[in-house]
């Protein structure tokens, strides 16, 4: 897969849909982008870093179960500029995972560790709004029923308004350099 540039918001304040100079290009919503690319873009204030902290500590605790197949899509008003378009900070991240069955990582997994899969836990302890599909247990019907359910769900503001959102891979091959560059924005003390 190849990863693009993160969008520009629109002057609605949200991620384009499309590209709007061509609209039947396949480079739309849910734009394939880098980890590293949505924590440089999106961790701008202290508010963002926390919920981006959060999101790098369930990425975290779902590789450390042996999720490390499959994508997320990264939606709510942490994708949208929030800030200017209602006037408050975002208070989470909406996520959901499409994921592959886990791989064995050779320690005797605890409830507490699948705690970690519980949305309402994922919300207060990750500032994630979680959700899963899981691709190998799932029918191709099925799926692409989720699948269009979550597109339908994300590809509209409450109001109507149609915008875009994001994938990224979950394989942890960025998480330790998007931590790293995270944990240097915090040493500096000012906006990424």
């Amino acid at each position: 897969m190849t990863n693009v540039a993160i969008p520009a918001w629109t002057a609605l304040g949200l991620l384009p849909p499309i590209d709007p100079n061509q609209p039947t290009s396949t480079e739309r919503s849910p734009y394939p982008v880098s980890l590293k690319d949505v924590v440089m873009r999106f961790s701008t204030s202290p508010e963002r870093k926390a919920i981006m902290q959060g999101f790098l500590g369930y990425r975290a605790a779902l590789h450390g179960l042996g999720y490390t197949s499959g994508f997320q899509w990264l939606d709510g008003s942490f994708m949208e500029e929030v800030e200017i378009i209602e006037k408050r900070a975002p208070r989470d991240i909406d996520v959901v995972t499409f994921v592959h069955d886990p791989v064995d990582t050779g320690r005797t997994l605890t409830e507490d560790d699948f705690a970690n899969l519980d949305h309402d836990m994922t919300k207060t302890a990750f500032k994630i709004d979680s959700y899963f599909v899981e691709l190998d247990q799932l029918p191709p019907r099925e799926i692409t029923t989720w699948s269009a359910y979550w597109y339908s769900m994300w590809s509209h503001r409450r109001n109507q308004a149609w915008k875009g959102f994001l994938q990224i891979e979950l394989e942890p091959t960025e998480d330790a350099e998007a931590m790293a560059w995270l944990a240097l924005e915090d040493t500096k003390g000012g906006q990424s």
